[in-house]
C-alpha cells in the first residue's frame, strides 16, 4: 500500500471569522493511497481547538505500516484528521477497484441533493446584517457568534433576513448565564437551532437547562464514544467527520446516536469538495445539513460538488467515490 501526503492550500472568498479568530485561506491535507492498480484519495483540515496541526497529523499518517486495512485503521489511528482522510481515501480507493460507488458498498440507497446550511461569519450587526441581507435567499443561515454581545448581532441578522431559516453557532463562547439570557429570544426570532453554547468541559450547567430551541453538541461530540456524556444535555450531535475520523466512523456513530434519539447534523470545516464528498452520504436525511465548505472558497477541487436550489449534490465519480 502506497500511501502520499501533500498539503495544498485553497483562497477564501472572504474573510471567515469565528469566536477563536479569522482566516483567510483553507489549509488542508490531501491523502492518496495506491495498490498499484487504483488509487484514491481523501481530505482533511486539522484543526488547532483539538491539538492538531498540519506537522502532527502528517506525522501521524506517515506512521502507518506498509499494509493496513480500513477495519484495521480504526485501531491504528485515534478518532481525528489523520483517520478522516485515510479513510476516505480507503473508501474511494474500494469503490474504485469494484466498480461501485461508495453508497453502494456501505449499503446505503442512492443519495439525494440536501439543502444545506450557509455560514455568515461573526462581525459586526451593521456587517452581519448587509451579509444576512445578501444572502436572503438562502434557504438556512447559519451564524456565527460566541461573544457576550451576540444580541445585536442576531437582531441585525433576522432583520437582513427575515424570511429565512436561522441556525446558531456559539463555538463554545457563551457562559451558561449569557445562554440563559440569551434563550427566550432565540425562540422569538425564529432560532432553529444552537450549536455548542457552552465550552465542550464546562456544558454540565445544560443539564435541567430549559432548552426551547434545540441544543446541538458539536465539540462536545466526535465519536460513539461520546454519546454518553451527552445525556441530558444536548438534543442534536453535529457529525463531522475530521472528528469521527472518517466516514466509516461517522455512519456508525450516525446510526447509535438516531437510536439514541438524537436528531443529526452534519457539519464541517473550512475545506473543498473533497473533503464535503464522503459527508453527503452522512448527510440523507440529516435534521441539519452544514457542507457550505466550498462555498466559502474563492477556488477549489477539479470537478467540485454542485450546489444549486436543491442543495449540496452527491459526488460524481471523477471527484470521489
Amino acid at each position: 500500500m502506497q500511501v502520499e501526503i501533500s498539503r495544498d492550500v485553497f483562497r477564501l472568498a472572504q474573510v471567515f471569522t469565528i469566536s477563536r479568530g479569522s482566516r483567510t485561506e483553507a489549509k488542508v491535507l490531501t491523502v492518496r493511497v495506491s495498490d498499484g492498480a487504483h488509487q484514491g484519495w481523501g481530505e482533511c483540515v486539522p484543526y488547532a481547538r483539538y491539538d492538531e496541526t498540519l506537522e502532527s497529523v502528517e506525522a501521524e499518517i506517515a506512521g502507518l505500516p506498509a499494509e493496513f486495512t480500513r477495519e484495521g485503521l480504526m485501531e491504528l489511528l485515534p478518532a481525528g484528521a489523520a483517520r478522516n482522510a485515510v479513510d476516505c481515501a480507503l473508501w474511494d480507493l474500494e469503490a474504485k477497484r469494484a466498480g461501485k460507488r461508495a453508497w453502494e458498498l456501505a449499503g446505503l440507497p442512492v443519495p439525494e441533493p440536501e439543502i444545506t446550511a450557509y455560514t455568515l461569519s461573526l462581525d459586526t450587526p451593521d456587517a452581519m446584517r448587509e451579509q444576512a441581507a445578501k444572502n436572503a435567499h438562502r434557504p438556512l443561515l447559519k451564524i456565527k457568534l460566541g461573544t457576550p454581545d451576540d444580541m445585536p448581532r442576531l437582531e441585525a441578522v433576522r432583520a437582513g433576513a427575515p424570511d429565512a431559516k436561522v441556525i446558531i453557532d456559539a463555538n463554545e463562547g457563551w457562559s451558561a448565564e449569557v445562554y440563559a439570557d440569551l434563550a427566550p429570544h432565540l425562540m422569538r426570532l425564529g432560532v432553529a437551532l444552537v450549536e455548542q453554547p457552552l465550552p465542550a468541559g464546562d456544558d454540565e450547567a445544560l443539564i435541567g437547562m430549559e432548552r426551547p430551541v434545540p441544543v446541538c453538541a458539536d465539540e462536545s461530540c466526535h465519536d460513539r464514544a461520546s454519546l454518553p456524556g451527552l445525556k441530558g444535555k444536548y438534543d442534536v450531535v453535529n457529525i463531522k467527520l475530521d472528528k469521527t475520523g472518517g466516514l466509516t466512523e461517522a455512519l456508525k456513530l450516525r446510526e447509535a446516536a438516531l437510536a439514541e434519539g438524537y436528531g443529526i447534523m452534519v457539519g464541517c470545516m473550512v475545506g473543498s469538495s473533497l473533503a464535503m464528498a464522503p459527508a453527503t452520504l452522512v448527510a440523507q436525511g440529516a435534521m441539519v445539513t452544514d457542507l457550505d465548505g466550498p462555498l466559502l472558497l474563492a477556488e477549489d477541487r477539479d470537478e467540485p460538488l454542485i450546489f444549486d436550489d436543491a442543495g449540496v449534490h452527491p459526488p460524481k465519480a471523477a471527484l470521489w467515490g
